[in-house]
């Protein structure tokens, strides 16, 4: 049953508990296999890779057999409804619409004795982006992963994702990474995924981002080979946390609360409410729902583990405990949202009043839906189209300039021992002593 918490004390330590619910010892067993994983198919390409998917997902591939047919591609157009069909192409057209706004600008400005300084923008060569399989099937995933790289014009858009029982791809995903952008598809998943997109095999080309959330494995291996290549973000199991009073609705926020459980066994759902009467019956409405859930087991773990209700004082103190948690999805099902969101300082993405559940975010409001976890929102943001580019700084010295610099420049080189920074500019203003 999901747990009600009054006293600030408790709730702050079951808070930093369920945010550090991945650091567990566990972990390091599993980075030792990771990076065994890692390390075979960098130095043994596809024969790792296929002796990997055997072992972890079962299913006996050929080379040929990695890379998603362009029949298999056309056929998934067939096997998909037109009306999941029209909502994956209003998904798609909203995200793309949202991120084209926030495509970075490379500029100049031109100042005093002609020096000019400025930003330029680039995207990668490419992409890698991983999709999750398993327990479901994750096309608005692929959108949010690959549109905002499309928008930065990557070139090369790589996908990998873990294939079914039959060897084959949900079609959906597969439509929705044609809708997307994506240029080449491959069936494979795990962290021998993240090493053929990082190394490069004699299949999948090596790509220079990764994004993309998956399990603990998949993370570890992006963790590990970050610095080899980008990666968007370390993804945890998922979480959300709901700020509401009197004016929210208890079946809402208990169908919010499940629509994160239902995730993940690891999911956190979290509500911090400053109504005692709204705790009980958001209480008794999630085990009602959870009697016929579809995804029941999974859903009741999640809950009886990392599901939570604290009773606060004010709706200042659900905020302060909020930024404590830095979550990644924040709801405030209050009747003044826009007054609490100023007291706001740490939340992946934030969701405005009752009418605005998380499944709008999620699937096609626009903004990204990949966002940080575990904490990390206090210092992290959603990927987007940044996520694909780089910046390279633009200099350019008159000699007028660079007299009237030339002076402070050596000395704060000298002062670092670094005596040829000095010369390559006393050799410019001054001559070359040899000369």
């Amino acid at each position: 049953m999901l747990r009600i918490i009054t006293q600030q004390a408790e709730a702050k330590a079951e808070l930093r508990r369920i945010c550090d619910r991945t650091s567990h010892e566990e972990i390091v067993h599993k980075e030792a296999t990771v990076r065994e994983v890692l390390q075979a198919v960098k130095r043994q390409g596809d024969k790792a890779l296929l002796h990997y998917t055997e072992e972890f997902d079962h299913q006996i591939l050929t080379p040929e057999q990695l890379r998603v047919s362009g029949s298999e591609l056309d056929a998934a157009y067939q096997q998909v409804s037109k009306e999941l069909l029209d909502a994956i192409q209003l998904a798609a057209r909203k995200i793309e619409a949202f991120h084209r706004q926030r495509i970075p600008k490379s500029w100049v400005q031109f100042g005093d004795d002609d020096v000019v300084l400025g930003k330029r923008y680039t995207p990668v060569d490419s992409a890698g982006l991983y999709i999750p399989g398993g327990r479901a099937s994750y096309p608005s995933t692929v959108l949010m992963n690959a549109i905002p790289a499309k928008v930065a014009k990557v070139p090369q858009i790589v996908m990998v994702t873990p294939p079914g029982f039959d060897k084959k791809i949900n079609p959906a995903v597969l439509v929705a990474a044609q809708e997307a952008g994506v240029t080449e598809i491959y069936r494979v998943g795990g962290a021998q995924a993240i090493a053929a997109l990082a190394y490069g095999t004699e299949t999948i080309p090596k790509v220079h981002v990764i994004t993309g959330p998956g399990n603990i494995y998949v993370t570890l291996a992006k963790k590990l080979i970050y610095g080899t290549v980008g990666i968007d973000s370390l993804a945890g199991p998922s979480e959300v946390l709901i700020i509401a009073d009197h004016a929210a609705n208890p079946l809402y926020v208990a169908t919010d609360l499940l629509a994160q459980a239902e995730h993940d066994p690891m999911a956190a759902a979290i509500l911090l409410t400053t109504d005692a009467q709204l705790a009980k019956k958001v209480q008794v409405e999630v085990e009602r729902q959870l009697q016929n859930h579809p995804r029941r087991l999974l859903t009741e773990k999640a809950i009886a583990h990392y599901g939570l209700i604290v009773v606060v004082d004010s709706l200042e103190t659900a905020a302060e405990l909020s930024n404590e948690f830095a979550p990644e999805h924040l709801e405030l099902e209050i009747e003044e949202p826009w007054d609490l969101l100023e007291k706001i300082r740490h939340a992946g993405a934030i969701f405005m009043g009752t009418s605005t559940p998380e499944a709008v975010g999620d699937y096609l409001a626009g903004p990204n839906h990949t966002l940080p976890t575990s904490g990390a929102a206090r210092y992290a943001s959603a990927l987007g189209v940044e996520t694909f580019m780089k910046h390279s700084s633009v200099i350019q010295y008159s000699s007028t300039a660079l007299h009237k610099m030339a002076g402070a420049i050596q000395i704060l080189a000298q002062a670092e021992g670094l005596p040829s920074h000095a010369d390559s500019v006393r050799f410019r203003t001054q001559g070359n002593i040899n000369e």
